[in-house]
């Protein structure tokens, strides 16, 4: 079981430090030749806001004795969004449901790991009404 976490651990790793190293990889935009300097920064980069969720500890459905801890943040739009704390509440206690009815071989590997953030994040829109325009899972730790 240990080393089993420990083997998920890495991989989760890997697949974030490779996610690092595409963005990185990824050229930067053309800056626009009739904009002045006194531009307008993008709408919805302006629009948007960045909210880190309550960190979430629970056992999966199998085995009994293992543990999962997920801590994430959403992007959502905070104009429209009067409560933002509220929505957090909402979505982290959506993530507690989920998260229990999981099985540890669901979410081993690099295409569990994506399968899971993948879910996460649709129950986040779907939880938000479609505010949460993107969720970002920081940790995950399976003990």
């Amino acid at each position: 079981m240990k080393k089993l976490a420990i083997e998920l651990l890495v991989v989760a790793v890997i697949a974030a430090g490779a996610g690092v190293l595409l963005s990185t990889l990824q050229p930067a935009p053309a800056a626009n030749p009739d904009a002045g300097a006194g531009s307008q920064p993008d709408c919805a980069a302006a629009a948007s806001d960045i909210l880190d969720l309550p960190p979430v500890v629970t056992n999966l459905a199998a085995p009994a004795d293992a543990f999962i801890r997920v801590e994430a943040s959403i992007v959502f739009d905070g104009k429209s969004t009067p409560h933002p704390e509220v929505l957090a509440a909402e979505i982290a206690t959506d993530e507690l449901a989920y998260l229990r009815t999981l099985v540890l071989t669901e979410i081993q590997g690099p295409i569990g790991l994506a399968n899971l953030r993948q879910d996460l994040g649709d129950r986040a829109v779907t939880r938000s009404g479609g505010k949460v325009n993107e969720y970002i899972l920081r940790t995950l730790v399976v003990q």
